[in-house]
């Protein structure tokens, strides 16, 4: 008898899948690593289904990969040859939203946006918003510490988390948090979990804070400039004057061109970079006209203040189709850079720089309100992993972060992609604490094994 019968066993029917070209497809996320081979995938349905898996693979010390929907850019939801896949994308429900306390209480396979429109019908939203709000769950979201084109106002993912239901590696079942605004009973055992990508424990529910969505619809604006320089610091002169945007997203001219390509969204010639910019607060319309001017003052060309709803979601719609764009030019090597925004000028030069030394295509996205860089090495379809010369050009650009005080990555989180630089940002006393940790909740070293640290 295998030991994943004893696992089909001990779950109800049609939980445990086994057949390897089934399996193959719960293997991967978004990134272009090759997964190893599962033992097999459970569909989890209810924490008790997460309990059992885990006691199971305790007894039998089997790798545990959690995943949510798969849309990660890190490789965390990779698959290592002989793991077992455990599924959280079933468990959907939304256990309670309460108005009054503006908290809801969801499984790890809530869909972001579904959450967000629950939170709707009562006044109410929920701030965190990936570009892949429409696929990704909450439980994707929280392992990564997700951030997204609101971030810059509300923060990332942990900023809204208040409380978990966590099972360990071994079955135990821990509860970390509070239902309350406020709360500094113990160690902040929810931050650690946040942001961990799986490593410590699989999230089977989150208490999660709402907030009083705008009046109104939010004012936008889309700027356009000459250079991406010119536009990085009309960011900054944004952000010194108090503008408090609720979203600052920039686009450089590679994307904007793979854009154009996809859905012909009118390139100019000249513009080489687009800055999008919003601001739900009660003056909201004062506030954009305010960073209209600021971005004038910085060397903008063009900028297009929306009029109605529906303009506001033609701008944001382009940059959320900003990825899907460059996945058609190739395979893409995604990071996350994050620096402080009073260097972003400085950054955005060093991936330019890194760009042509290397000879690499190199298209940049960035949250830039808060520092937050996407810069996306596209690489021929097919290959295994990129070739030499992105490496390079990636290894450059992470050095010019660190040098710059940022970090390695900003919300995507580390999975197997950027483990070769953690050395850099991190160094050995925080490498030895941090592996004391994981050693705390997972002693067998069974859960996502090689990710993260």
């Amino acid at each position: 008898m295998r030991p994943i019968d004893a696992l089909v066993d001990a779950l109800p029917a049609g939980r445990v899948v086994t057949d390897p070209d089934v399996a193959d497809s719960y293997a991967r996320d978004r990134t272009f690593v090759e997964p190893g081979k599962p033992l097999g995938v459970v569909l989890a349905a209810t924490r008790d289904d997460v309990v059992t898996t885990m006691r199971w693979a305790s007894e039998h010390r089997v790798p545990v990969v959690p995943r949510g929907a798969g849309t990660g850019l890190a490789g965390a939801a990779t698959a290592t040859d002989g793991s077992l896949v455990l599924s959280l994308a079933r468990m959907t429900a939304i256990r309670e939203l309460s108005p009054a306390d503006e908290i809801a209480v969801v499984e790890p396979g809530v869909i972001t946006a579904d959450l967000d429109r629950a939170a709707r019908e009562h006044g109410l939203m929920y701030a965190p918003d990936p570009s892949s709000y429409e696929i990704s769950t909450i439980g994707g979201n929280l392992a990564t510490n997700a951030g997204g084109l609101r971030c810059v106002k509300y923060g990332v993912t942990r900023d809204s988390a208040l409380g978990l239901e966590v099972v360990l590696a071994d079955g135990r079942i821990l509860d970390t948090g509070r239902r309350t605004m406020k709360g500094v009973t113990g160690y902040d055992l929810t931050g650690l979990f946040v942001g961990s990508e799986g490593t410590l424990g699989v999230i089977t529910s989150a208490t999660v804070r709402l907030r009083r969505a705008p009046a109104r619809p939010p004012a936008t604006f889309a700027a356009e400039f000459g250079s991406l320089r010119d536009a990085g610091a009309a960011v900054a002169a944004i952000m010194a004057a108090g503008c408090q945007p609720s979203l600052m997203e920039l686009l450089d001219r590679a994307t904007l061109e793979a854009i154009d390509d996809w859905r012909n969204i009118g390139l100019e010639a000249g513009t080489n970079a687009m800055l999008i910019g919003q601001s739900d607060a009660s003056d909201g319309q004062a506030a954009v006209e305010r960073m209209e001017a600021l971005c004038v003052e910085n060397g903008a060309s063009f900028v297009a203040v929306s009029s109605s709803p529906q303009e506001t979601e033609e701008l944001i719609g382009v940059r959320r189709m900003a990825y899907e764009a460059k996945e058609r030019l190739g395979a893409c090597l995604v990071e996350d850079v994050c620096v402080p925004r009073s260097v972003l000028p400085e950054m955005i030069e060093g991936i330019e720089a890194a760009a042509a030394r290397h000879e690499v295509k190199i298209c940049t996205v960035a949250h830039a309100g808060d520092g937050n860089l996407h810069p996306v090495f596209v690489f021929e379809h097919g290959l295994a992993e990129p070739p030499a010369n992105v490496w390079a050009a990636a290894d450059e650009v992470f050095t010019r972060a660190l040098e710059l005080g940022g970090t390695l990555t900003g919300e995507h989180g580390v999975g197997l992609l950027k483990r070769r630089w953690l050395a850099l940002e991190s160094g050995p006393v925080a490498q030895e604490v941090q592996q004391g940790i994981k050693a705390v909740f997972d002693p067998l070293g069974i859960l996502n094994p090689g990710k993260a640290i």
